[in-house]
């Protein structure tokens, strides 16, 4: 039995908008910070873009969290901006989230994962509605908008 790579240094992301919609910073209420529509299943190659913007907000960004069923067989590491984040992947996460924490375990952010494959304008709709200051929505709730 061969295991996942422990590390994997990752190319720079295409050229392209960010699909990412985060609450105002402050208080905010509900079960994600934000919603993250990202272009492929490839874990890997879609967080380093994801980083870029969530450094603004986080600071060094040291750990990501996601549940396991979430994404096929990511490593345990990943390098970013010169430093090694750890990729974790847990069964007790909420399904179609995915937390990214910084260096301050006190700063973190969770999101709601749109798939990649999502209608256009549900998804839209739906990132909207998880970037909304008093959106109480569940993730659930907010994924059976997809459908």
């Amino acid at each position: 039995m061969t295991s996942a790579p422990s590390t994997v240094t990752t190319p720079a992301a295409e050229e392209h908008a960010l699909r990412l919609r985060l609450k105002p910073k402050g208080p905010t209420t509900g079960y994600v910070d934000g919603a993250w529509w990202p272009r492929s299943a490839d874990l890997v190659g879609e967080l380093p873009e994801l980083f870029a913007v969530l450094a603004v907000r986080l600071g060094r960004i040291e750990r990501v969290t996601f549940h396991l069923g979430d994404f096929a067989d990511p490593p345990r590491r990943i390098e970013y901006d010169g430093e090694r984040v750890r990729l974790e992947g847990f069964r007790s996460q909420r399904a179609g989230t995915l937390t990214v924490i910084g260096a301050s375990d006190r700063h973190r952010v969770t999101l709601l994962i749109v798939p990649s494959d999502a209608n256009p304008e549900a998804a839209h709709d739906v990132q909207m509605a998880a970037a909304h200051r008093d959106g109480t929505d569940t993730v659930e709730t907010l994924l059976d908008r997809l459908k």
